[in-house]
């Protein structure tokens, strides 16, 4: 069984550990184990990419650390169904340049009874932002700490 813990349909608190598993997943910026979270099918739209399957996914995400730097992503629960669950997130990341950019994001995201993710639809506005403004700060790449702010904690 390939199943992908929790599974629909989730409470408040499985949503809550997707969550935190996706969040894990993507900062370690490693696209063969974040692409491991979707179905074999997925279909995504990441701003004006429209991507399907896991190896269009690794392709995806490997431009996109390619050139977002430096890169620390937080998420945040914000609303959740029977296989449904909606994310806000917030990363900060560097371009070749050195130029740092806050990037925001709703995501929404529909499950298989396997607990892959079938669907994912992402919106994303950027922010350049200084350095010393930076507020995302932990060893990277690697999971977020425990005891660092989540997005609400920060004012995000």
């Amino acid at each position: 069984m390939n199943d992908r813990p929790p599974v629909p349909p989730f409470t408040q608190e499985t949503a809550i550990q997707k969550v935190r598993g996706a969040e894990d997943g993507w900062n370690s910026r490693d696209p063969e184990r974040v692409a491991l979270a979707y179905s074999v099918d997925s279909q995504w739209r990441n701003r004006t990419d429209f991507v399907s399957g896991r190896e269009e996914i690794v392709a995806l995400l490997t431009r996109k650390w390619e050139r977002e730097l430096d890169y620390r992503l937080i998420k945040e629960m914000w609303a959740y169904g029977e296989n449904r669950i909606a994310v806000r997130y917030a990363y900060e990341s560097h371009d070749g340049d050195g130029v740092w950019w806050r990037s925001y994001g709703n995501e929404n995201w529909e499950f298989g009874d396997d607990g892959l993710m079938r669907r994912r639809y992402s919106s994303i506005n950027d922010l350049r932002i200084e350095e010393s403004e930076r507020l995302l700060h932990w060893e990277a790449p690697g999971p977020r700490p425990a005891d660092h702010p989540g997005l609400s904690d920060l004012g995000l």
